[in-house]
């Protein structure tokens, strides 16, 4: 069988794979990808564009419900959710047109289908070889369905993006952050959301203070929170689906349930064992700090490495990764600490560095805490209230700022620059010496001055300070 030799194969076409191709054409080297669906992977099709569409409708929607308050008449109509979804795919498809016209300009090549290993150097689609001497994993993840009966009642979050018409009645299952993501999404809409989450709190992995903040904002706007519910089943009633859970709990009854339980690596059907690839049983891809598997000349990046399932951190790996084989940099590595990242919810959640939780475990006695909770000018004549909160975790006699937290409005946005300082190791005094932006939520980050205890925070309100214990 005749084989076509590249410099370089990406196996995946999102946004792993198109960064280290990109890069890799740039350097004069012969390189292909391999995607059997759409180019940009779950992050423009299936993922963070049409989920921040989706958000910004919610945004206004919210925006319309708070306008008579300002003296704006508005009024909410049922939303036309043929027309947002019409919208959001156009966008998606300029995207995807964009990706398609870039890859063919840049001389890479296109290989459509699913890759499989036959050799450390050969991979085989649709019944043809391919052999490069650096072939790079990029396959991204899938949404993850448990094997419980009834399963296939529910959709996953790419059912979501499919849907052409809006479920009045929702149950979305998972309380990490696409769940979170979702039902903030749904119920803005229109939808009557429950969330159902295993864990005791929402957003387990974040800093207390964010689960705590979330929790009542949802439950605040409407949404049913449902904690350290084990899911065991789904199955159909007269009156539509019932989530059944341990001890004889039922949730019902809901038009459309969502599973939102986590995601898993695209790496079942690769044939890694041909190539001598480790791989872990959920699937993930074992690699060292430069990217590299256990076999030289293959790599795996993103999704797949069981690192930080984010996409500009897939895209910084590629490009570094790139880097290192064709730029002559041999140290070249992605720096995994400090990556700042955003909960779409509503209100948003943005966090960069250590909980406060991992701080004290690292730095013990030497961690100071700065927290703050307001309401925030936007809700100032609105009769829908919603909390800012923002959490400074230091450590050390220089309070360096190893961790910042934040959720409200405006986060999202604001956090970028102060990951930045976070990324330099600016400390408290930094923080402190730097003029306040007024009236703006970012200036509490750098008007905090007194330090509080385990189960304090401060309220601000106007200028002034006053104390409040934590509920």
């Amino acid at each position: 069988m005749s084989r076509q030799r590249y410099d370089v194969i990406a196996i995946g076409g999102g946004s792993g794979g198109l960064a280290v191709a990109e890069k890799a054409a740039q350097s004069g080297r012969r390189v292909a990808i391999v995607e059997s669906q759409r180019l940009g992977g779950t992050c423009v099709n299936n993922g963070c564009v049409p989920k921040k569409v989706m958000w910004y409708a919610a945004n206004l929607a919210h925006a319309v419900d708070d306008a008579s308050s300002f003296g704006i008449p508005a009024q909410r109509g049922q939303t036309d959710w043929a027309r947002l979804v019409s919208g959001r795919e156009d966008y998606i498809r300029n995207i995807n047109n964009y990706w398609n016209g870039y890859v063919a300009q840049s001389g890479i090549d296109r290989i459509a289908g699913h890759a499989s290993f036959v050799d450390a150097r050969t991979i085989e689609v649709n019944g043809k070889r391919y052999t490069a001497d650096h072939i790079v994993i990029a396959t991204g993840g899938q949404p993850i369905v448990p094997p419980v009966p009834g399963a296939e009642l529910g959709i996953t979050s790419d059912g979501f993006f499919a849907l052409r018409e809006q479920p009045q009645r929702v149950a979305v299952i998972g309380g990490g952050y696409i769940g979170v993501e979702l039902s903030g999404v749904l119920n803005a809409l229109g939808s009557s959301v429950t969330i159902v989450a295993l864990e005791d709190r929402l957003l387990e992995r974040f800093d207390p203070m964010l689960s705590t903040v979330i929790e009542s904002e949802m439950q605040q706007q409407g949404i049913q929170v449902r904690t350290g519910v084990k899911v065991i089943g789904l199955s159909k009633s007269a009156e539509g689906i019932v989530v059944r859970g341990e001890h004889d709990i039922n949730i019902e009854a809901f038009d459309c349930v969502i599973w939102a339980v986590g995601r898993r690596p695209n790496t079942q059907a690769l044939n890694l064992a041909a190539a001598g690839v480790n791989v872990l049983p959920n699937g993930v891809i074992p690699v060292d700090e430069y990217e590299n598997t256990n076999v030289p000349g293959i790599y795996a990046i993103g999704d797949v490495t069981g690192k930080l399932p984010l996409t500009p951190v897939a895209i910084a790996a590629g490009r570094t990764l790139a880097q290192r084989l064709f730029a002559g940099r041999d140290d070249a590595k992605v720096d995994y600490h400090h990556v700042p990242s955003v909960v779409f919810a509503h209100p948003p959640i943005a966090t960069v560095g250590m909980t406060e939780t991992e701080a004290r475990q690292r730095y013990g006695s030497a961690v100071t805490i700065y927290q703050s909770e307001f309401i925030p000018m936007r809700f100032a004549l609105s009769a829908h209230s919603s909390t800012t909160a923002m959490k400074l975790i230091c450590a050390g006699a220089d309070e360096t700022v190893v961790g910042i937290h934040l959720i409200g409005d405006g986060v999202d946005e604001m956090l970028q620059g102060f990951a930045v300082a976070v990324k330099m190791g600016a400390t408290k005094a930094d923080f402190d010496s730097t003029i306040a932006i007024h009236p703006s939520s970012a200036e509490e980050l750098v008007t905090m001055k007194v330090p509080v205890a385990m189960g304090e925070t401060h309220r601000a309100m106007d200028d002034g300070l006053e104390w409040q214990e934590a509920s």
